[in-house]
């Protein structure tokens, strides 16, 4: 393989993991938990929304409400980070690359 073959190799690479990174970013990763809370992250790592049934919102659950959503923020984030994981070896452990 010639230097040029293996810039425009490198170049198509590239573009094909531009891709994946934006669709995983515009994705959305739902987390329920306990039929209390729902939370609705982006591959970006933002949360879009927040949803805690109104049962769940009395004041002895207070603390219960807080881990839930801590929870499920957190599971949402080790979803994003597996998916990000699975796009980078995907990549980068092609045979044939360099």
């Amino acid at each position: 393989m010639n230097m040029q073959q293996m810039i425009i190799q490198a170049q198509k690479l590239q573009r094909e993991i531009n891709k994946a990174q934006d669709e995983l970013k515009a994705k959305e990763f739902t987390v329920e938990k306990g039929g209390a809370v729902k939370v609705v992250v982006k591959g970006d790592c933002r949360v879009k929304s927040i949803e805690i049934d109104k049962d769940a919102l009395a004041p002895e659950n207070k603390e219960m409400v807080e881990e839930m959503v801590m929870m499920a923020i957190n599971e949402a984030e080790d979803q994003i980070e597996k998916e990000s994981e699975a796009i980078n070896n995907k990549y980068t452990s092609r045979p044939g690359i360099f």
